[in-house]
């Protein structure tokens, strides 16, 4: 291999293999789902997977942490959606992969 690559520098590698981490956890893709379309609040997406909201909000933390939800606030109630576009298309490039 005499050709030099041309690789990331370390911190970057570093934060690309944090990001994919959290794609690691099928809770967590379960909640990018439920939010793939439209936001949903907290206990909509807990209705929605049949779990508690106290365990999509620790995920919730994971994935606004990792930017890759974000949230609005109405009265009282917090509503998550999909960060930006990178996510639904890495979610999608994700299950075209797969589904080869």
């Amino acid at each position: 291999m005499s050709k030099k690559c041309n690789l990331p520098d370390e911190n970057e590698m570093a934060d690309l293999a944090e990001l994919f981490k959290v794609f690691g956890d099928s809770t967590r893709i379960r909640i990018l789902f439920v939010l793939y379309d439209d936001e949903h609040s907290v206990g909509e997406i807990a209705e929605a997977l049949g779990m508690t909201t106290s365990a999509v909000s620790h995920q919730l933390k994971i994935l606004k942490s990792s930017k890759l939800v974000a949230s609005r606030r109405d009265g009282k109630q917090i509503f998550y959606h999909l960060a930006d576009q990178h996510v639904h298309t890495i979610i999608q490039v994700g299950q075209e992969h797969i589904e080869e």
